[in-house]
């Protein structure tokens, strides 16, 4: 079976199977959870369509001696980085345009040494190309030795993607790796046509009667002096209030009585911070960036997929709304930061699910406080496209921009640096015009809704060339769509601090700045134009 054959395999999964072609009643299309692609390397023909490397072979494994693919990589010599193994097998990607996949493949490893970077080591991938710009889409941090177990990814197709292939193997690692039993599902259906906007509409909620927000995110821990600078000396007049532990690390947050012992904690130093914000005229989101149950291996929250953290979550969303419902300096309630959920789940589990789940438990304690909901795929703004509005009163829509991610988070994750705003990046020319379209499908989606979007994190890393130039743009284009803003992060880590030098490029060596540096007079100016809220009077517009 070839490359061809196998395109035509999955374009008639899609429009409804083997029934359809040859006449008979199809099932329905494009359904949420119909699967257009089954690889099973028992099978010749699905083993004829991949061309092995010398490093590669078929091989049987396990009790029924299922065949699986067995990758192996040397160990480079001294100063080298191991030679990627890695084999390809092409796919047309036109059918899929508009939807989101969910792909799944068995994999098992021995001693596959850790990479440099974690989207490296075993990999299970899709890599494409369109115009929009070329993605290679993987579950990251896979190496060590482990037993068969599934990776999963979720990828939406852009509506010009065209051909792709999907990649098996080791790329800076060595090791061995075995893979069998490729699928591929439809996560999500083709985004919803949006309403043509009316003109006629009156102003959005926004939950708050000034002309804009406009701020940062939060530091780590309360301290006064931090609320004062912020209010009195930058004039900042919000602040996004994170509670949070465990940044970056997987499966945490899933013993509940600790989770609710360390809640309680940070709920108290919130009191203080509160009162601060009152005395200094700032408005504060309650922002709960480690939810209960925290995220899973694949970076997926666990309360998408189990119901006993997703009911916690509805809890604790209670327990604050009853504690801050009268609270005047509060102006929202973000219910869940970067929302990721790449693998089918039960109705009624989702992302959007759940925080509609919580947002109603909250109108039932809280009817003025607004309700911050996130999209999906870390609150990016591509997820706007499929994202649809909830029926829920006084909502505010949330978005996160770090786009293009080479650039602002250049250093961070990766050794390569030195990466120009303006300039080409990933191959594509960026700048203001390019930040537009990035942040179109929430433009389109607030004018087809009437509704108020706030941009809850943006920034470059500090050592970014241009990146005084990335924030002016962004809060130019922001400021024009009427969108609130906070910028990350105020005294939290010195990467992303306009308190500190652009350089050294070095993370983990950060020099205060004796002088405002470029970055932070561009908030400056911004802030410098806020009028301040009367944190004493009664919710409400």
């Amino acid at each position: 079976m070839n490359a061809t054959i196998l395109k035509w395999i999955l374009i008639l999964a899609l429009a409804g199977g083997f029934a359809a072609a040859a006449g008979e009643a199809a099932a329905p299309a494009l359904e949420r959870g119909a699967t257009v692609l089954k690889i099973d390397f028992d099978t010749p023909a699905d083993r004829e369509t991949w061309k092995l490397l010398p490093s590669t072979t078929w091989t049987p494994d396990g009790p029924k001696a299922a065949m699986s693919l067995r990758v192996e990589a040397a160990e480079a010599t001294a100063g080298a980085r191991p030679v990627a193994q890695m084999i390809a097998l092409p796919i047309d990607l036109t059918p899929y345009r508009g939807l989101s996949l969910e792909f799944e493949g068995q994999a098992k490893a021995d001693g596959v040494s850790r990479p440099e970077h974690g989207y490296n080591g075993v990999k299970f991938m899709l890599h494409f190309k369109a115009a929009s710009g070329e993605r290679w889409v993987n579950q990251t941090d896979v190496f060590g030795t482990f037993d068969w177990k599934t990776l999963s990814f979720a990828v939406p197709i852009p509506e010009d993607a065209g051909a792709g292939e999907i990649c098996l193997g080791l790329q800076d690692s060595s090791g061995k790796a075995w893979f069998r039993e490729l699928r591929a599902k439809i996560l999500r259906t083709r985004s919803p046509i949006l309403p043509e906007p009316d003109p006629k509409a009156a102003p959005p909620y926004k939950g708050h009667d000034l002309p804009r927000l406009r701020g940062v995110m939060s530091p780590n821990a309360f301290k006064d002096e931090d609320l004062r600078n912020l209010g009195m000396e930058w004039k900042a007049n919000l602040i996004r209030w994170q509670i949070t532990r465990n940044w970056g690390q997987n499966g945490t947050e899933r013993d509940l009585d600790e989770y609710d012992s360390w809640l309680n904690g940070r709920l108290d130093e919130l009191d203080q911070a509160l009162a601060a914000c009152k005395k200094y005229g700032i408005k504060a989101v309650i922002d709960l960036h480690s939810p209960p149950g925290g995220r899973d291996e694949n970076r997926d929250m666990a309360m998408f997929y189990e119901k006993k953290y997703q009911d916690h979550f509805v809890a604790v969303w209670e327990k604050i709304a009853k504690r801050y419902k009268d609270n005047s300096a509060v102006w929202g309630y973000d219910l869940v930061n970067e929302p990721t959920c790449n693998k089918l789940t039960l109705p009624g589990m989702d992302s959007l699910a759940t925080q509609v789940r919580a947002a109603r438990a909250i109108r039932a304690i809280d009817a003025k406080t607004a309700i911050i909901i996130e999209s999906e795929n870390w609150d990016s703004p591509e997820a706007f496209a499929w994202l649809t509005p909830i029926d829920v009163p006084n909502v505010v829509y949330q978005v996160h921009m770090y786009t293009p991610h080479t650039f602002t988070h250049q250093g961070v994750f990766s050794k390569t640096v030195g990466i120009t705003y303006p300039g080409t990046i990933d191959g594509k020319q960026y700048d203001k015009d390019a930040l537009k379209k990035v942040l179109q499908p929430v433009r389109d989606f607030q004018r087809a809704y009437n509704v108020h979007i706030y941009v809850g994190e943006f920034s470059a890393i500090r050592w970014a060339p241009g990146a005084a130039r990335y924030l002016e743009d962004c809060v130019s284009i922001f400021e024009e769509y009427g969108w609130d803003w906070s910028y990350h992060a105020y005294r939290e880590w010195p990467g992303w601090s306009v308190e500190h030098e652009n350089l050294p490029v070095d993370k983990d060596h950060h020099t205060p700045a004796a002088t405002d540096t470029d970055r932070k007079k561009v908030l400056l100016n911004w802030f410098a134009k806020n009028e301040k809220p009367d944190t004493t009077k009664a919710k409400g517009q």
